[in-house]
């Protein structure tokens, strides 16, 4: 078990694995911000539907979860490309929206069928909207990487050893 965690943090200092880690971290903070959106907006009634909560609280994620993927996890600078990062972006999010509103529908009609508190609504709507996006994540990270890619990998990592051997 030891032996596994020393790998993994060995890792997790290549340049692959810092990536990796920054968009799992990325991933993790924007599912947090729809998480808190949905239950904020769906739990205090500030949109008392299922559908609409959702479909707000997924658009004001996306914001930070391009600015999180495009600079900090692949680490470009300057203006985006609308081609070749916004749209494929954009695409990809609305597509994980599209799969959670499917979800929306089903906790609408879970809410709408049974007299639970609106606690376990909440819990049930943003629940939902967690598995959904779970389902997408591998996906995502396959399609981003492409997108965002700047240098082969080989060549960054060799960078990365210069840098850290003339610092020490």
């Amino acid at each position: 078990m030891i032996e596994r965690l020393r790998s993994f943090v060995a890792w997790s200092h290549t340049h692959q694995g810092k990536k990796m880690v920054r968009y799992v971290l990325g991933s993790v903070i924007t599912t947090g911000v729809s998480f808190s959106s949905i239950a904020i907006l769906y739990g205090f009634r500030i949109i008392p539907g299922v559908i609409w909560a959702t479909l707000a609280g997924n658009l004001i994620a996306t914001l930070p979860a391009y600015y999180l993927n495009r600079t900090w996890t692949w680490g470009k600078r300057g203006r985006s490309h609308f081609r070749r990062e916004i749209v494929p972006f954009w695409s990809m999010s609305f597509l994980g929206i599209s799969f959670s509103m499917l979800g929306a529908f089903w906790a609408r009609h879970e809410v709408h069928s049974h007299a639970w508190s609106r606690l376990a609504d909440t819990a049930l709507v943003t629940g939902t909207n967690v598995a959904c996006f779970a389902v997408f994540f591998l996906l995502k990270l396959m399609v981003f990487n492409r997108i965002f890619h700047v240098n082969k990998l080989e060549q960054i990592d060799e960078h990365l050893s210069l840098e850290e051997t003339t610092a020490n």
